[in-house]
């Protein structure tokens, strides 16, 4: 049995979607009917998750499934600051030391180990987050240059990182930070394109 655990935030799970609509989801249902039953996809996002909540919970969560692929979907929460950029909720620096400790932790069950970059809409709803009593901000420029950091450790320890930046656009989010429907669908389709090569 191939088992596939997907460690992320809420844009993992399709926060504000219908049930099973996340492209997490979308690609459990896509490997559920190509492989008949032989491969299981374990989809552990959570909201609000940042790297260090991951490097938190991945040993038991990964203990407790044996993954023979990883995919990590995460760093939209760390790229958030609170008000001004000099108030990062993960500094780059202690995420790019982050994303080298989860790959150190999966390599203890897999080679076989995938980064899905991040990609932001309109600024608009998001700088300040409307809802946000704390002044917490998410924009797009600082999106990017994280979203940069997973590629260059990607590149730097030799791991599939599927770049999505520029394949959604302001039209496939509803909140300017989780994308709706559309955008899923545009995830799910770069994930699932590049899983098949991994799994053939």
């Amino acid at each position: 049995m191939t088992q596939i655990c997907i460690f992320g935030d809420s844009i993992t799970w399709g926060a504000g979607l219908p049930f099973r609509a996340g492209w997490a989801n979308l690609l459990r249902n896509h490997l559920e009917c190509k492989t008949k039953g032989v491969m299981e996809l374990y989809d552990l996002g959570i909201d609000r998750d940042t790297s260090r909540d991951i490097l938190a919970r991945f040993d038991v969560e990964a203990k407790a499934r044996n993954p023979s692929i990883i995919i990590f979907a995460i760093g939209i929460n760390d790229s958030c600051y609170r008000k001004t950029k000099d108030k990062p909720l993960v500094s780059i620096d202690e995420f790019e030391k982050n994303l080298l400790k989860l790959i150190k932790k999966a390599r203890k069950f897999t080679d076989k180990i995938i980064f899905v970059g991040l990609a932001k809409g309109s600024d608009q709803e998001t700088k300040p987050l409307l809802r946000s009593t704390t002044g917490k901000c998410y924009d797009k420029g600082n999106v990017k240059i994280y979203n940069s950091v997973i590629g260059k450790v990607s590149k730097k320890e030799n791991l599939l990182f599927i770049d999505i930046f520029n394949k959604l656009t302001d039209e496939d989010f509803d909140d300017g930070l989780h994308p709706n429907i559309g955008g899923h669908i545009k995830i799910f389709e770069e994930v699932r394109r590049n899983l098949d090569k991994v799994l053939n």
